[in-house]
């Protein structure tokens, strides 16, 4: 039974609206001025509320403005006299579900009461539902606030038809952003198909993306559907747009524009329904300014843009993603590894990342592979020091005070001995190097007995 809570200073009215809730299966409970309504709302938690506007001391607009400075927003059903409909009308702007004049029709009443809870079960609904998105992509993407912003964009235009350019280095993670706009998308149950525009033979790539009819060139002896008919009604990924030959350019843009395609031999265009997310590892825009690549395409795929930062831009999500890949390889390889220990947590947050995620997840996989223990230390990683020519003595990539938040205090210990001994004891240089001020590293080398 959904509690429902009247707050009125006419104890007759109160009885009157406590039988009828009653009689129609809810569980009233009754305030007589708006300060009681506080306390009662923080302990019984009400459904909603029926709340009277003409009460002495605290009136209704009082009461519901304390209501939410509190943090409590159970929906506000006003309850009001003709003469006063003006100043319900103004509750309603601050956040009432409705208003009722008095006596309230006892229907009308009943019916308003159903449809605050059902709205207010609803809205708590897509709220959690909202939570676990963002926390399901969270867990793809990482925490960091970069990637906290990738992922607001992608929830931004997901449900829509747009075009949508991702850019971002190799190895960050342009195909998966792409896969999870189409996954969040009205398109979902239909085809993601993928072309990479680098691996197809600039001769072969307008026959892959249109198809041809039988007999169109030598070798074709039968139809082919290209990846816009087989992406119809879904997604066509283009992968490493900034390799589009020039001479396809304008027959993507006519495609894209049209809905239509022309296979090679047909002389009746195709209709297709595809929606376009195109990636590139490049400035597009210093492609159009060098007239490599199209304006009016750039413009046409580019009706929204995602910007993937780089690993090193967003080096908080190393210790995050790095579990969850040990998680993953743990799986794949059957080894029972669970963690990290400080000092290889400390080599993967300092290293520059120039492979991006991809790099990180290659590094922890072969890590996994070739731990004996419960956890990967420094050993596992000698490979990574190795490829990277150096054997740990390069300067730390991170602010300490990044570091710090990432790692354990006897890794920031390390850090910071080795940033002493590179620059041969220079205090003042390596408080500069690790971006603190000079009296803050005096304290820490107190504290670590440098």
């Amino acid at each position: 039974m959904s509690k429902i809570l009247i707050v009125d200073d006419d104890e007759p009215v109160r009885t009157a609206l406590f039988a009828i809730l009653e009689e129609n299966r809810y569980l009233p409970v009754e305030a007589s001025s708006g300060k009681q309504a506080l306390t009662i709302c923080k302990k019984e938690e009400p459904a909603a509320i029926l709340l009277d506007l003409k009460m002495p001391d605290m009136d209704g607009i009082q009461t519901m403005k304390e209501l939410r400075k509190a943090g409590i927003n159970t929906p506000i059903i006003m309850i009001t006299g003709y003469a006063d409909i003006s100043t319900a009308v103004e509750a309603i702007k601050l956040g009432a579900y409705d208003f009722l004049t008095k006596p309230p029709q006892i229907d009308k009443l009943i019916l308003t009461i159903q449809r605050v809870i059902e709205k207010n079960h609803l809205e708590q609904s897509l709220k959690q539902l909202d939570n676990n998105i963002e926390s399901s992509l969270e867990w793809v993407f990482g925490k960091s606030d970069a990637i906290k912003n990738v992922i607001r964009q992608i929830r931004q235009v997901a449900w829509s038809d747009f075009s949508v350019l991702v850019q971002g280095e190799t190895g960050t993670g342009k195909s998966l952003v792409a896969q999870t706009i189409h996954n969040m998308s009205k398109r979902a149950e239909k085809i993601f198909q993928t072309v990479d525009a680098g691996v197809i033979p600039g001769s072969l790539i307008e026959s892959e993306l249109f198809g041809h009819e039988k007999g169109a060139f030598t070798g074709a002896d039968k139809r082919k559907k290209g990846f816009f008919e087989i992406a119809d009604t879904g997604t066509l990924f283009i992968d490493e747009l900034e390799n589009m030959p020039q001479y396809m350019q304008g027959k993507l843009l006519r495609a894209v524009e049209e809905k239509k395609i022309y296979p090679l031999g047909m002389t009746k265009p195709v209709s297709v329904d595809v929606r376009i997310i195109a990636a590139t590892n490049t400035d597009i825009r210093q492609a159009v300014r060098e007239k490599a690549f199209r304006q009016d395409l750039f413009y046409r795929l580019n009706e929204f843009t995602i910007n993937l930062p780089p690993l090193k831009d967003r080096i908080e999500d190393v210790p995050f993603l790095a579990n969850k890949f040990i998680v993953k390889a743990s799986l794949e390889l059957n080894k029972q590894v669970s963690g990290i220990d400080s000092d290889a947590l400390s080599l993967l947050v300092n290293y520059p990342w120039p492979g991006n995620v991809r790099e990180l997840k290659n590094v922890v996989r072969r890590a996994v592979l070739l731990s004996k223990y419960g956890n990967i230390t420094k050993e596992n990683l000698e490979f990574l020091l190795e490829e990277r020519g150096d054997r740990g003595d390069s300067l730390p990539t991170l602010p300490l005070k990044k570091i710090a938040a990432l790692v354990t205090k006897d890794a920031e210990k390390k850090v910071i001995k080795r940033v002493l001994t590179t620059t041969n004891g220079n205090k003042t240089k390596a408080a500069s190097i690790l971006e603190i001020d000079y009296k803050t590293l005096l304290t820490k080398i107190k504290e670590y007995n440098l």
